[in-house]
């Protein structure tokens, strides 16, 4: 591999601009990139600033403005040719072919071969990639049952394969543990000391300032500023990206419900064949509860079970005082029982359809008429949802497949408040989201309880349940073992008897 002059500039953008129908996504943006550096884009959801990263890759088309490579001017730029001059993209979703091997994946597309027949050393190339950079991986391994960091690293190795020298990361710790990022983290450091430029892509600002050399942030499609990682705080980075100061990032909680009210929902020992073994819990009118766990200890499973998803093999579930046990989503969400699952993209949204279609998609029976939807009134309705969580642009004509994370998340909780909740379940409701767009959710979530709604909450950042609930049950291995009151408790005792609980010790009650 052909390794590049440290701390030259690779890439330049010059005054770019970028349109995507009403949204101006880049405005007049101009920046470099260099060898040797690991430089992260910033920004709240919207901000431009994985648009950026798709023009240095190539992948989306500047509408004014030029791109420099080594310091000349192109004058066509695709994936293809930005692949040619060493430009790379690891983007959220990963593009890799489930049921080939970890090697066919790294040289797909780029085999050797002779005469139009393909040469049988794809092991011996890997072999030789894989002890420059050291993964360990198997290069036999299928994909497909491979961690999402490992799946990763082959998109890595895919780069280097082809002699990346700069790799764009679009949100690449939105689905790893933190071990895994501090591993991601690690090899970015590797990759920059190779001589390779890493943008990191990211709304993880603790990550960021603590492996990035410099920090770009975007706002409102515009450059506001880059700065050398060493000389700002995180408080600055806020600052900058949301152009006012974040007093606060939590809402203060509303009242709790009395102790006497009926709850809306119970679960009782509650068992499936999908990992959960006897979860028990209540909820009342508004009231926020929350599920407090490490990784696979079966919160999401309880909760896809009790909405109907999964099916109750033991114990039961009430709603709304009647047995809700072997009931389908469909009872669920004509009920009032609402789930918003924690993939918004698989299980949630219609990427291709409008954000109206989006919001309206729970409640269609409620405005059709003889099987005919009223337009009028669910473009009303959608319009008035939209503006309610704050979506940007208000624009509900748009493909919601074209709006950024943090907005994609709010059309998926103006789907879930368009169906007219009794209770609302909530797993990983800020996952991918900006700073700006989760403290707009947190106030989603008090005003859902304030209203009497009822929440159930699932995060893996601990500190939200524990600054937005009024009680949590902790949960290990697809139980329930324990009732807390956040406010009487930290994040600390929480995660000391979690991980006491994981590794078979006994907890304190």
């Amino acid at each position: 591999m052909t390794e590049p002059v440290i701390d030259r500039a690779l890439v330049e953008l010059r005054g770019v601009s970028k349109r995507f129908g009403g949204t101006q996504a880049l405005d007049e943006v101009s920046i470099e990139v260099r060898s040797g550096e690991i430089h992260a884009f910033v920004g709240e959801n919207g901000a431009g600033k994985s648009t950026l990263g798709k023009v240095i890759a190539g992948i989306y088309t500047a509408d004014r403005g030029g791109v420099v490579i080594d310091g000349a001017p192109v004058d066509r730029w695709n994936p293809g040719i930005a692949q040619g001059r060493g430009i790379a993209m690891i983007a959220q979703e990963l593009a890799l072919v489930p049921d080939l091997t970890v090697a066919q994946n790294v040289f797909l597309g780029a085999e050797e071969h002779r005469l139009g027949v393909l040469r049988r050393n794809v092991d011996e190339r890997f072999a030789a990639l894989d002890a420059e950079v050291g993964f360990g991986l198997d290069p036999r391994a299928r994909v497909r049952d491979l961690r999402i960091a490992e799946q990763q690293k082959v998109e890595i190795l895919r780069s280097l394969a082809r002699d990346a020298r700069v790799i764009v990361m679009d949100e690449p710790t939105s689905s790893l543990t933190a071990h895994e990022m501090s591993q991601l983290e690690d090899l970015m450091r590797t990759l920059r000391d190779r001589g390779c430029c890493v943008i990191y892509v990211s709304h993880f600002l603790d990550s960021v300032l603590g492996v990035a050399d410099r920090i770009t942030v975007m706002r409102d499609g515009r450059r506001i500023d880059t700065f050398e990682a060493a000389a700002v705080s995180k408080h600055q980075l806020v600052t900058a990206m949301l152009g006012r100061e974040l007093d606060q990032a939590y809402p203060d909680r509303p009242a709790a419900p009395g102790a006497d009210q009926a709850p809306v929902l119970v679960a009782r020992s509650v068992r499936t064949r999908t990992g959960v073994e006897d979860m028990s819990f209540e909820v009342r009118p508004g009231e926020i509860v929350g599920l407090l766990g490490l990784v696979g200890s079966g919160r999401t499973e309880c909760l896809r079970a009790v909405f109907g998803v999964d099916e109750i093999v033991g114990g039961a579930v009430e709603f709304g005082g009647r047995d809700w046990t072997g009931r389908t989503p469909k009872h669920s969400i004509d009920a009032g029982l609402i789930l918003v699952s924690e993939d918004r993209h698989k299980d949630g949204l219609v990427l291709q359809r409008s954000v109206r279609e989006n919001i309206a998609l729970s409640s269609l029976g409620a405005r059709a008429l003889g099987g005919v939807i009223r337009s009028g009134q669910e473009k009303r309705e959608a319009l008035e949802v939209a503006r309610s969580v704050e979506i940007r642009p208000l624009d509900i004509e748009l493909p919601v497949g074209w709006f950024s994370g943090g907005n994609q998340q709010k059309a998926l909780l103006g789907k879930a408040l368009a169906a007219s909740p009794k209770m609302i379940i909530l797993d990983e409701p800020t996952r991918g989201v900006d700073v700006g767009a989760k403290r707009a959710i947190y106030e989603l979530i008090v005003r859902l309880a304030t209203e009497g709604i009822g929440v159930l909450l699932i995060s893996s950042e601990h500190e939200e349940v524990m600054e937005l609930a009024h009680r949590a049950y902790l949960v290990s291995e697809g139980r329930t073992f324990a009732e807390i009151i956040p406010t009487e408790t930290t994040v600390e005792d929480v995660l000391f008897q979690l991980f006491h609980v994981a590794s078979g010790e006994e907890a304190a009650a």
